[in-house]
C-alpha cells in the first residue's frame, strides 16, 4: 500500500504544524483523498491556517479522533485552497463522511457562511 492510500484509509488524520520556535501542534481532522494529494477542511481563522501561511511543512499521521497516532507520521507540504478549491473540499468531507459530513458542514455554513471555512491541500 502507498503512504497516500495508508493515510486516506484512515478515518482522522492528525496534521501536525509548526510554531516559530518550532513546537509542534497535533490537530486530528478529518481528510478526504482528490487524486495524488489529501484534502482537510478547516475554520479560516483556526491557529493552523497562520501556521501554514507561515511555514507550509507539516505532518501527517494517521490517528485516532482525539488525535493519537496509530501509524508512523510522514512529511508532507500543505497548500491553502482559494473559494473554488474550498467548496470542492467541502464536497470531498461530505461525500467521504456521509450523513455526519454533510450536517457538519451544514452546521459550519450556517455559522460561518462559506468564506469562515478554508480548504487546504496536503501534498506527500
Amino acid at each position: 500500500m502507498d503512504e497516500i492510500t495508508r493515510l486516506a484509509d484512515s478515518s482522522y488524520l492528525l496534521l501536525t504544524t509548526f510554531r516559530r520556535d518550532g513546537t509542534p501542534v497535533p490537530t486530528p481532522l478529518w481528510a478526504a483523498r482528490d487524486g495524488d494529494s489529501l484534502i482537510v477542511w478547516t475554520a479560516v481563522d483556526s491557529g493552523k491556517v497562520k501556521r501554514i501561511r507561515r511555514d507550509g511543512n507539516v505532518r501527517l499521521a494517521p490517528c485516532t479522533a482525539r488525535g493519537v497516532p496509530t501509524g508512523a507520521d510522514t512529511a508532507a507540504r500543505a497548500e491553502l485552497m482559494d473559494a473554488e478549491g474550498s467548496d470542492r473540499a467541502r464536497k470531498l468531507i461530505v461525500s467521504r463522511y456521509g450523513l455526519l459530513g454533510r450536517l457538519t458542514v451544514f452546521g459550519s455554513t450556517l455559522r460561518r457562511g462559506t468564506e469562515g471555512t478554508i480548504g487546504i491541500r496536503l501534498k506527500l
